[in-house]
């Protein structure tokens, strides 16, 4: 995680740091600090906590500069406090750093025999100090070229030097880092949402590749420390700025516009003129595929958990999923014919990326699902599919994550018919109902005062579990992880069938359960196991779609029903109350809903 800016202009640069900083809080939010050069010595300043924090404690120190590198922190080494916060620096090198360098310990002991005396309990500050001990006898191009071969693990780095007043150096190994160009001055960030503010004229550095940042013009190197050439891309500006308007929390806000979400997915997918799905420029003939993995982590594994079923129904092909972190890692057979896609909101998620890499490495066939179109799984991958769901700031993913499922139904469906798995008249029909689905979402969206009323009870729990069958499976696994993230609740996600092979040993007199039962080809199963868990004392919350049919089961402790729509759909309306209610246990506990503690959006490091 972490997020890292840096600016080199003609004029003072603390204030755009700061709001450069509050777009990047996302990344991270544990400490917060920044450097700047000024009167030939390094001003520095870090505090523990969020970046309002640090801007309070600039006004009571004159920190000025026209040159400067700032940071927002998520702990890997080191607990979050003003120590260890970034940057770090010796009295010539400051450091800010988003990654993890594996061989810190090695390179510390190494150090310390040099005489080098440490004062953090990071990783990063080995960088200093390594850079440092180079330049006693180094340019500054060969001190950095040394020091990155040194480092092993992963990391984007922006680097200031007390003796250059016009130079930010900025290195990328497996973490993003963008450059950006403006008017007599020029940028450093970890991504490009810190960065559309000032400009929309970015560069990306690819892995191994460092950067030397003037105010007038920027030098790229590869990894040998050779110059090299890079374009220049120019990023859409049609995204006003992104605020909460009238919503208490950016979560609230998400949640409440995907409707809109599904909307523009529809819109820039769906042909209606010609009854078909828009996948142009797909860059592989369809007889080449027989086989698709779909690989993600946390909430976008949830996707494509959800899209496993559709893909099995609507498609002959052979599916599989992975979890990001443990495909990389596994013996996998590679097949030619084999579709592997990659599924993330932010695009620049560590695991997700490597595993990409892995693949690519291996010439297989790559597609990324993605919201950031600039981000690096995109730009690596052999072919995209945007989301279209604009900016999420909530670290809790919702409207990310309706937009992932949203797109990878569509991409089943074309699939489906592509292969001739899915005849027309079936295919027409799904299209048809797809496009009511907006509106279906809107309406459900009306549940708030029967949810809010039901929040308080999971929070007095010890735990909660989530059931679910089919389709409503995968729903479930999501419902629960919005629980834990915002409310910091324990809860599960299981396959209803599964109860009995065990976890039903946790139920107990007054536990919430949550039971996903609408009326699909699951439902009487469903409604079977649920009443194994009444039968053991659970309250439980059944959530399910209106119909004219009555629930055929007693003791039912709550029940919320969204709107009906066909099997395929139902998982859409389904995830709308289990974000309501994890939203509203964490506000009735008074957490800090878009930024739960410990977490960050955007998950650059492994």
């Amino acid at each position: 995680m972490c997020g890292i800016i840096g600016i080199n202009s003609n004029k003072q640069v603390t204030a755009s740091i700061i709001n450069s900083l509050k777009k990047l809080e996302y990344r991270g939010y544990d400490s917060a600090g920044l450097a700047t050069l000024s009167n030939g010595s390094i001003n520095e300043i870090k505090t523990e906590g969020r970046v309002d924090k640090l801007e309070k404690s600039l006004l009571s120190q004159n920190i000025e500069g026209s040159i400067g590198i700032g940071h927002v922190r998520w702990a890997t080494h080191g607990i979050p406090n003003s120590l260890n916060a970034h940057p770090h620096s010796s009295n010539n090198v400051s450091v800010v750093h988003n990654g993890i360098i594996e061989n810190s310990t090695i390179l510390k002991k190494f150090l310390i025999g040099k005489g080098h005396v440490f004062k953090s309990q990071t990783d990063t500050e080995v960088i200093v100090h390594l850079i440092t001990e180079h330049l006693k006898t180094d340019s500054y191009v060969d001190a950095i070229t040394k020091t990155l071969k040194s480092l092993h693990g992963s990391f984007a780095l922006g680097i200031l030097f007390k003796d250059e007043p016009d130079l930010i150096v900025g290195a990328r190994r497996g973490s993003p880092l963008a450059v950006g160009y403006g008017p007599s001055e020029n940028y450093l960030g970890s991504d490009s949402y810190a960065l559309k503010s000032m400009t929309n004229k970015i560069t990306y550095l690819n892995d191994g590749e460092f950067c030397f940042i003037k105010k007038d013009y920027v030098e790229f190197y590869n990894e040998e420390g050779i110059k090299i050439n890079k374009k220049v891309l120019e990023l859409s500006t049609d995204e006003k700025n992104y605020d909460k308007g009238e919503f208490k929390h950016f979560m609230a806000k998400e949640i409440e516009e995907q409707p809109l979400t599904v909307k523009n997915g529809i819109k820039e997918y769906i042909d209606s003129h010609n009854n078909d799905i828009n996948i142009h420029n797909f860059p592989w003939k369809i007889e080449e595929i027989s086989s698709i993995t779909l690989i993600g982590c946390g909430t976008a594994y949830h996707s494509c958990l959800m899209a496993k079923y559709w893909f099995e129904e609507l498609t002959s092909m052979e599916v599989n999923i992975d979890i990001a972190s443990e495909f990389r890692y596994r013996k996998n057979r590679f097949k030619k014919d084999n579709l592997y896609v990659f599924v993330s909101q932010s695009g620049e998620t560590a695991d997700t990326y490597a595993a990409l890499d892995l693949c690519n490495k291996n010439e297989m066939k790559t597609c990324a699902v993605v919201n950031v179109i600039e981000s690096s799984i995109a730009r690596d991958s052999k072919f995209i599919l945007p989301i279209h769901c604009g900016t999420e700031i909530g670290v809790a993913s919702t409207k990310a994550f309706l937009g992932q499922i949203l797109i990878l139904y569509i991409f089943a469906l074309k699939i489906g018919v592509m292969k001739k798995d899915l005849d027309i008249k079936k295919f027409s029909e799904k299209l048809v109902e797809l496009k009511k689905l907006p509106e279906l979402i809107k309406e459900t969206l009306l549940i708030d005062n029967k949810v809010q009323t039901i929040a308080g009870t999971f929070n007095e729990a010890k735990g909660s579990m989530y059931l679910g069958r089919g389709y409503s499976y995968p729903i479930a696994l999501e419902g629960a992880l919005k629980l834990k993230e915002l409310s910091y609740i324990h809860a599960e996600g299981y396959p209803a069938g599964e109860m009995k092979h065990g976890p039903l040993a946790l139920i107990e007199e007054g536990m919430p359960v949550v039971v996903l039962a609408p009326r699909d080809s699951y439902y009487k199963k469903t409604i079977s196991n649920m009443q194994e868990v009444i039968a053991r004392g659970a309250k439980v919350l059944l959530i399910t779609n209106k119909s004219e049919d009555e629930v055929t089961s007693e003791n039912i402790w709550e029940t919320i029903e969204v709107e009906s729509t066909n099997e395929d759909l139902l998982p859409f309306l389904l995830t709308i109350p289990l974000q309501k209610l994890a939203y509203y246990s964490a506000l009735k506990k008074g957490f800090d809903i878009d930024k739960p503690r410990n977490l960050a959006k955007s998950v650059t490091v492994e």
